[in-house]
């Protein structure tokens, strides 16, 4: 059995979890298809439209299970699974083949939700400026956060993406998802889904959105901005000239040179 819902710009397509012939023996990713509106309207064979709720419901109950996905961002395909789940941050670990000592990044909906899982040392302006965006912001954590989570600092990145569906997931399961990329660690990041197929019977759900952006597979800009009135470039990613300079020209960050 096939249901066509519709989430945002489009049309999600989420083929069922079981095969006609192993529904009693053997799980199925389910895929979830982000489908182009056409030049009159979602491309589908129902003329009402469903608002998504049963999508994105199935989403947050695979969150919500402990288990991880497969989701688009603004520039890059990841994997999320609820930060404030320990288990479910040893399977992201697990699945990557992840060093336990490199850190996953928190991803929320709201810049206010920002507030609750990190102490911010920036004006409110500089995260209106920069997010949602392919920026990943690097504060000291809060004692809410996870403490599961990256126990190994004090620190912690967040994002919002500007991908409506991820920010409306990040809403509806009203916590962070930790969040990284959809590949094996020290592999290529991946811009489409096939990309990551070997991936795929390890997770509960992909979302494919199809190919993301302009591929240039680089990922966030990460910039720790945790010392006062200092910025610190981490990762250039695919934002980082623009970035740079709105922290030194419009916020008169200077750059912190100190060695780690």
């Amino acid at each position: 059995m096939n249901l066509i819902v519709y989430v945002g710009k489009g049309i999600v397509k989420l083929r069922s979890a079981y095969s006609s012939a192993t529904m009693c023996k053997e799980l199925k990713t389910n895929v979830l298809h982000l489908l182009p509106q056409t030049s009159n309207g979602p491309s589908a064979e129902h003329d009402s439209r469903p608002d998504g709720a049963e999508v994105l419901a199935a989403t947050v109950k695979a969150l919500k299970d402990g288990l991880v996905v497969a989701v688009p961002t603004d520039t890059i395909y990841g994997l999320a699974c609820l930060a404030q789940h320990r288990d479910a941050i040893k399977k992201v670990y697990d699945i990557k083949g992840r060093n336990g000592q490199k850190p996953l990044a928190i991803c929320v909906g709201e810049i206010q939700e920002i507030y609750k899982y990190c102490e911010v040392k920036v004006k409110e302006e500089l995260l209106a400026d920069l997010l949602p965006g392919p920026v990943t912001l690097v504060f000291e954590r809060s004692e809410v956060l996870n403490k599961d989570l990256n126990p190994f600092t004090p620190l912690v990145g967040v994002r919002i993406p500007d991908h409506s569906f991820l920010r409306r997931l990040c809403q509806m399961c009203k916590e962070p998802l930790a969040l990284t990329s959809a590949n094996i660690s020290s592999q290529t990041s991946t811009v489409a889904v096939h990309e990551f197929h070997d991936l795929w019977p390890r997770l509960a759900l992909v979302v494919d959105d199809g190919p993301i952006g302009d591929q240039n597979r680089l990922g966030s800009t990460v910039v720790d901005l945790s010392v006062l009135g200092k910025y610190r470039v981490i990762r250039p990613g695919c934002a980082f000239t623009s970035t740079v300079d709105l922290l030194q020209r419009k916020y008169g960050l200077c750059e912190d040179t100190t060695e780690d």
